[in-house]
């Protein structure tokens, strides 16, 4: 390990619901697991992992993660663990954008100006 570098093995702990759900959206597997329930609504735990080349726990893993953004919610039937998407969560990502878009846009903006203004002067 390098000179005044730092390691620690302990998970972040995301305490805000807003930073719980953009590092849940983070991961493409779990982005790609939100896809799959918007699509399908109801998936079980197995269902949730056909698409992934990945061991049975990483998928809990997953799941967990998504369940503490509280982005899915965890139905048991039996021995079968159904999961749903809950969509108001990811509303609030959305807001939380959508309040934060106009300033991107305009910087953009200001910065395509500044770029078309400069070409001018070679």
């Amino acid at each position: 390990m390098a000179a005044g570098l730092i390691h620690s093995h302990m998970a972040i702990q995301y305490s805000d619901p807003l930073d719980r759900t953009f590092h849940a959206l983070g991961d493409g597997t779990r982005r790609k697991m939100i896809a799959m329930l918007a699509a399908k609504g109801t998936l079980s735990a197995s269902e949730l992992r056909q698409p992934f080349d990945v061991a049975q726990p990483t998928i809990s893993k997953h799941i967990g993660t998504l369940e503490a953004a509280g982005l899915v919610t965890r139905q048991i039937e039996g021995r079968v663990h159904r999961f749903s998407l809950k969509a108001e969560t990811l509303k609030s990502a959305e807001d939380w954008i959508g309040d934060h878009r106009a300033f991107w846009e305009g910087t953009l903006d200001r910065l395509e100006a500044f770029v078309t203004c400069e070409e001018g002067f070679e």
